[in-house]
């Protein structure tokens, strides 16, 4: 697995993080409430041939959207990095682009438990 997370500024968190998840709800296994959602992207999403299925979550507090990305590899993450972005600053054209600063869970302090 691959992963990255970033904190996006904003003071309209919650409205973008229900607004996209209204939108992938159409196509995609989306669960959401106005602070929290989590989207799934199946490993073969428009014809697409992942290693395995994605997963996207989103946090939103009153001055930042939290995006955590979990994808099957590297290129899967790259990709959904990209897809995130795009549709995020659809949504907030007004203020887009949105800045991503994208972390690994590494460079946050999180450690991957090694046996």
């Amino acid at each position: 697995m691959s992963a990255a997370t970033a904190t996006v500024p904003t003071g309209h968190a919650s409205r973008y993080l229900q607004q996209l998840c209204k939108h992938w709800q159409h196509n995609l296994a989306v669960e959401f409430t106005p602070d929290r959602g989590t989207v799934v992207f199946p490993r073969d999403v428009r014809g697409a041939d992942w290693p395995g299925d994605a997963r996207v979550t989103f946090d939103a507090t009153a001055a930042a959207l939290t995006v955590r990305i979990d994808a099957s590899s590297a290129e899967h993450l790259e990709a959904l990095k990209e897809v995130v972005a795009r549709h995020l600053d659809r949504f907030a054209f007004r203020e887009a682009p949105l800045a991503f600063d994208w972390r690994a869970p590494e460079d946050q302090g999180f450690r991957p438990n090694r046996a």
